[in-house]
């Protein structure tokens, strides 16, 4: 008499995945330290550099680059890290090893998402805490600016996530990961107002930045963590926050489409 195996689900194993990933990071102090801290740490470096500017409406330094830092902090973790874990994985044929599992790509999506979430949530409450204690930055009270950041900071992790698994293919090797993936995160992070006020920014490079998640990330959550007046310092008037969320849906759903079809559990010579 045969009896048939029934396999966990894709979310159970990408839950059971999600908790490898989580605990591995950790073990990893390098990584650690530069997913936690490197924020904070240009956070305190703008504060210092332009604390006697004015941003108007009593917006310290701090204040005005906090949301900023957050925006870029989750495109960190999510982007730039999966960009260059994944291809580093693959090239040390761990993807290759996994594949003989009964593992789908979609649960190790789900495990690399969840691990995402949870650096991400540790690194915004970190970031909060010493940038409240430390740097006078005043924290919201309103539920609908904490909802607002919820449903802002969901998507952004999410379309940051998949397409940080797309990009993944690109690098040859993991050796050429980082050199091939940092500089287009500095550049989004330039162009999209992390490191400059936004609407001091040319014309042609918010346009450019205007196509691309990082620039609505951070104008979402300048939204939730600057005066509500502060509104008229932005390009158009208006937080936008429509058109954010459309244009983050965008990508997300592009992001995961695109990871699906170009997803690798193998290195390129490998066949």
């Amino acid at each position: 008499m045969s009896t048939s195996t029934v396999l966990p689900s894709t979310l159970k194993v990408g839950l059971s995945r999600t908790k490898l990933e989580v605990k591995e990071f950790f073990r990893e102090r390098e990584a650690l330290i530069f997913t936690f801290f490197f924020p904070i740490i240009f956070l305190g470096i703008f504060s210092a550099v332009f604390g006697g500017s004015s941003f108007g409406g009593g917006v310290t330094a701090a204040t005005y680059f906090t949301p900023g830092m957050i925006a870029s902090g989750i495109f960190l973790s999510s982007f730039q890290s999966l960009s260059i874990s994944i291809a580093i994985e693959r090239d040390q044929d761990l993807l290759k090893r996994l594949r003989g599992t009964p593992m789908s790509p979609q649960s190790y999506f789900a495990g690399k998402i969840g691990l995402v979430l949870t650096t991400s949530i540790l690194q915004f409450a970190l970031l909060l805490l010493i940038a409240g204690l430390l740097l006078d930055v005043a924290i919201p009270t309103e539920p609908e600016k904490w909802l607002r950041f919820i449903w802002i900071f969901v998507l952004g992790t999410a379309s940051g996530s998949v397409l940080g698994i797309a990009f993944s293919v690109v690098p040859k090797s993991g050796k050429a990961a980082s050199a091939v993936v940092t500089p287009v995160v500095l550049l989004l992070q330039f162009m999209s107002g992390v490191y400059f006020v936004y609407s001091d920014l040319p014309g042609w490079m918010r346009s450019i930045a205007s196509v691309f998640p990082l620039k609505w990330l951070a104008q979402g959550m300048r939204s939730v963590f600057l005066p509500d007046n502060f509104v008229t310092t932005e390009p158009g008037g208006s937080w936008q926050l429509g058109t954010g969320a459309i244009v983050l849906s965008v990508w997300l759903v592009v992001g995961l489409v695109i990871a699906q079809r170009v997803f690798r559990w193998t290195r390129r010579d490998a066949g």
